[in-house]
């Protein structure tokens, strides 16, 4: 029996972001993945009128005249969502935990996808899978992938994201947008990322807080790292330390950012306690504009 607190925020999330969907990103999701298509299906002669950048030169180079690639304009997409359910999502200093920010960056995508007609399916992973959801439509499976973002009960703690990458690349036969939204503190997921931008269009979105990036300096405190359980005891009155523990937040998030670039995928920040409306539609836009 699923409490009616939890009812109760499934309801002001479908709102919530309904009404972000059809007010402050109308048109931003449609423009951005339905503009040409994503499948090659075949070359043939050039015609006057036809884009130049379309022009196939290696083929053109073979037979001595211009040919251009054709693609099939996909009308209906597949969109995964990879979302992380580790323990180190639990937390939030915003009035938000980062899995609540998680479900409502989520939610958007859906409903997003919905409305144009695509399909949604959903991987929740920590060091495990956790749950598979295939691909469907409709705002009633929207709303069971938000319920299960907010309700599910994972039995690990950790995160495995070349696992969740393995996992995607079994359970799909096509081309699909894929949206991973975690944390990202774990390592070793560059190589899978890797290889799996070479079959989908695959999205970062980093789920953070604040108190991850600067200390507050209010004494003596005790931390919990989620994860592992272990208990520290710091002293944040201490200048050093709170420089120390900022500059090491920004190393980890520069080596995340340039290792998205070495895979020449596009990524997203949001913060919990933030509107994480502007950071979407400014990825939107920017990839609207290239395309």
């Amino acid at each position: 029996m699923i409490p009616k607190e939890l009812l109760k925020k499934i309801r002001r999330i479908e709102i919530r972001t309904s009404h972000i969907v059809n007010a402050a990103m109308a048109g931003q999701y449609h423009s951005t993945f339905k503009g040409r298509g994503m499948e090659f299906e075949e070359v043939r002669n050039y015609e006057i009128g036809d884009d130049v950048r379309t022009i196939d030169w290696n083929v053109s180079a073979r037979y001595g005249h211009p040919f251009v690639k054709v693609y099939k304009e996909e009308r209906e997409l597949t969109v995964m969502l990879l979302v992380d359910l580790s323990r180190s999502h639990q937390f939030g200093t915003s009035h938000q935990l980062k899995r609540e920010l998680a479900a409502e960056v989520c939610a958007t995508l859906a409903f997003s996808a919905v409305r144009n007609n695509d399909k949604i399916g959903q991987i929740a992973f920590t060091e495990q899978i956790e749950q598979y959801v295939p691909p469907k439509k409709g705002t009633r499976h929207v709303l069971r992938l938000v319920r299960d973002l907010l309700y599910f009960e994972p039995e690990g703690v950790g995160t495995d994201l070349a696992a969740a990458f393995e996992h995607l690349n079994r359970v799909t036969t096509r081309r699909c947008v894929v949206f991973v939204v975690s944390d990202f503190q774990t390592s070793g997921y560059e190589q899978p990322m890797r290889i799996a931008r070479r079959r989908h269009d695959v999205i970062p979105i980093t789920i953070t807080d604040r108190r991850e990036v600067a200390l507050p300096d209010v004494g003596l405190i005790e931390l919990v790292d989620a994860e592992t359980g272990e208990i520290v005891c710091v002293d944040t009155s201490n200048k050093r330390l709170r420089l120390q523990y900022a500059t090491d937040a920004a190393a980890r998030a520069e080596e995340r950012t340039r290792a998205f670039r070495r895979c020449n995928i596009d990524s997203i920040d949001v913060s919990t306690g933030e509107s994480f409306v502007e950071p979407l539609n400014r990825f939107f836009k920017a990839r609207k504009a290239r395309l």
